[in-house]
């Protein structure tokens, strides 16, 4: 990984830069009885192995950052606004919140995948939205939710349920591991329209399915409405809302990674919410599960008509 060794300090060849690595042998992720210890190094090692495929799905988006600088087993940090001491080659982006504005970091290339990682800001959460456009969302996203304790075929159950009704819908969608517990279903749109818009489609879409599956699926906000039925969220698409990123690493026990899957491999016996960690994500993504994703999103207006004549129907 390494150029050079100065103390506690590393430098890393990330692009055309170079970047200091802090510490580099500082564990980040306790060894745990069925977990791998891995350093600070394992997670910049990481971040430039899998650059070429996660960058695509961050440039010129604001990033919430997750940070543990003392590794999963510490303090959790939640940043929005980009520090002053980050490089100025780092890009930010100033956009409007409630009484002011907040200057998120945007994350275009390699070199600030490996300073994040050396800032120890272990999982990226993106804007459904683009800098230069952020009141437009170019991503509706359905966040797959199991109770406590729900087996992961519930979660599959339901996966397929929705994959099939968006195809009813004649929407391309993407699937992928949260590194957590449950799912997303990623559905690219054109950003002709508001969040508004978006969420109260991608509502009608998680109502009309738990309408027909009542037993199973709900769209309850509420914990205590839900019962064992596995919660359909739709409340990432709004305005500020950030989703975990394709690709990034979470905090938790292994360093289990959100990792983009092919519908087919919904059938994966061995699939689980955290199946891909640091140590074998970057083969997944060498085979480009959304390959039939790239290129502009579709418009909402044709499959709002066709939902509307299943819900009328």
């Amino acid at each position: 990984m390494s150029t050079r060794a100065d103390g506690g300090v590393r430098t890393v060849r990330a692009g055309r830069r170079t970047v200091e690595v802090h510490r580099p042998d500082k564990v980040l992720f306790p060894a745990g009885d069925d977990a791998h210890e891995y350093t600070k190094a394992d997670v910049v090692a990481y971040h430039r192995s899998v650059a070429a495929f996660m960058l695509p799905h961050l440039r010129g988006r604001p990033l919430m950052l997750e940070r543990r600088p003392d590794g999963i087993d510490g303090p959790r940090f939640m940043q929005k606004n980009t520090p002053e001491h980050y490089p100025d080659w780092i890009r930010r982006v100033e956009v409007a919140k409630e009484g002011g504005t907040v200057l998120h970091t945007v994350c275009d290339d390699t070199a600030t995948l490996v300073h994040l990682a050396d800032q120890a800001c272990l999982t990226l959460h993106r804007w459904l939205s683009r800098a230069d456009r952020t009141d437009r969302p170019d991503l509706m996203i359905f966040d797959l939710d199991p109770a406590a304790d729900a087996p992961f075929a519930v979660v599959r159950d339901a996966a397929r349920r929705l994959g099939e009704l968006l195809d009813e819908l004649r929407l391309p969608s993407g699937l992928m591991t949260t590194g957590s517990r449950g799912l997303h279903v990623v559905v690219p749109v054109d950003g002709s329209q508001g969040f508004d818009e978006v969420r109260a489609f991608a509502r009608d879409v998680a109502e009309l399915l738990a309408a027909e599956h009542p037993d199973r699926l709900t769209t309850a906000a509420r914990k205590k409405d839900r019962g064992d039925r596995l919660y359909l969220d739709i409340q990432r698409n709004a305005y500020a809302q950030t989703a975990v990123a394709p690709y990034t690493v979470r905090a938790l026990p292994g360093a289990p990674v959100a990792t983009p899957i092919t519908w087919d491999q919904l059938d994966d016996p061995e699939l689980g919410p955290r199946r891909w960690t640091i140590a074998d994500a970057v083969e997944q993504a060498r085979s480009r599960p959304w390959a039939a994703l790239t290129g502009r999103g579709r418009s909402l207006d044709p499959a709002r008509r066709r939902l509307g004549a299943l819900i009328g129907s």
